[in-house]
């Protein structure tokens, strides 16, 4: 957890500096991401919120997004994690929307994906979207690798 911690110091520093503000939405990183960001002193200057989107009613329900609005979209996707970002920055009126959807382990998701497998996503005034496999099997370990690799896209962002 202090890794996260160190990237999230780094990313709130940006995000103060900048006076802008994020949203959250991550599945199997579990709300490591939304809980790193938080332990950040300061953190309410630029954390507007966060959603654990484990489930399809999860999605229904704190994204707003049908079963419907899902035609053409498949979980644990880079359409689908963009998707999530975009939505994330509109519903909160924030500057940046942070996303990240995946299969953490010990076994793939019914999507077909491997443990280990995640897309994540950032928009806002620039847009990433990006595919992680760590053919790792060790869900604790994947949860955190993908919130510090979610992190560090956001990071690489405001550097810009």
């Amino acid at each position: 957890m202090k890794e996260l911690v160190g990237i999230a110091e780094q990313v709130a520093a940006k995000l103060i500096a900048r006076k802008q503000t994020i949203a959250v939405a991550e599945s199997s990183a579990g709300g490591l991401i939304a809980a790193s960001l938080l332990a950040v002193p300061g953190a309410s200057a630029y954390f507007l919120g966060g959603a654990v989107v484990y489930t399809r009613d999860a999605r229904r329900v704190l994204m707003d997004i049908s079963d419907e609005g899902m035609k053409g979209f498949r979980s644990s996707s880079e359409p689908y994690a963009k998707l999530l970002a975009e939505q994330m920055r509109s519903r909160f009126s924030s500057d940046w929307g942070l996303s990240e959807t995946g299969a953490a382990g010990p076994t793939g998701n019914r999507y077909g994906d491997a443990a280990g497998h995640s897309c994540m996503a950032v928009a806002g005034p620039a847009v990433e979207v990006m595919t992680l496999e760590t053919a790792s099997g060790d869900r604790f370990a994947n949860m955190q690798v993908f919130a510090a690799t979610a992190l560090k896209l956001l990071l690489r962002k405001l550097e810009v």
